[in-house]
């Protein structure tokens, strides 16, 4: 395949991904208990309804846990990393690889949620300022949960809130870390 590997492996890393990113938003919004009718939650469970609806009724929620979001996200890791093994000329990988490079792609990309929303939050509340937005009620949602223990730790710096930048540092921190330890070569090209 030779010069279309890399754009291809782009594409197919790229679709892939941003779908189980929309599937593990409708999971932390559905599992924070964001607002339903916001207008990021509405857009993320028409996007992953119709994949999700029929797998809901062979998997119902088990103790508030959606098990078919998180079966969901890891099948589409799973056919990500197969896909890209075969573009990238690797070949088949071992069947006990495969769930485990899918699980830690699943991580890596869990990581990146985070560092987007909370960049998107920022920016968000630097540009409008005390100006309600639906959006950023869903994002504090989801980020509140790992900005606040740092926001409390932190000394009082006369209303500047530096938490967002050290949260950052620390998740690219782990992300680095969690593909350099775990993934191989051909996922990390990309």
């Amino acid at each position: 395949m030779g010069s279309l590997a890399t754009p291809l492996s782009f594409l197919v890393n790229t679709l892939l991904s941003l779908y189980t990113l929309a599937v593990m938003l409708r999971f932390l919004l559905q599992k924070l208990g964001a607002d339903y009718y916001n207008p990021l939650t509405q857009l993320v469970i028409r996007a992953t309804d119709p994949v999700l609806r029929p797998m809901h009724k062979v998997m119902p929620a088990w103790r508030g846990f959606d098990l078919a979001a998180v079966v969901l996200m890891l099948i589409l890791q799973a056919i990500n990393v197969v896909l890209l093994a075969l573009i990238q000329g690797v070949g088949m990988l071992d069947p006990f690889q495969i769930p485990f490079f899918a699980a830690i792609k699943l991580i890596t990309l869990f990581i990146m949620l985070y560092i987007f929303t909370i960049l998107v939050q920022v920016v968000i509340s630097w540009l409008s300022p005390g100006n309600p937005n639906p959006v950023l009620g869903a994002l504090w949602t989801i980020n509140r949960p790992v900005l606040d223990p740092v926001r409390r730790a932190m000394p009082n710096l006369g209303g500047i809130d530096i938490s967002p930048m050290l949260v950052l540092i620390g998740l690219f921190f782990l992300n680095l870390l969690v593909q350099q330890l775990f993934l191989p070569t051909f996922l990390l090209r990309l």
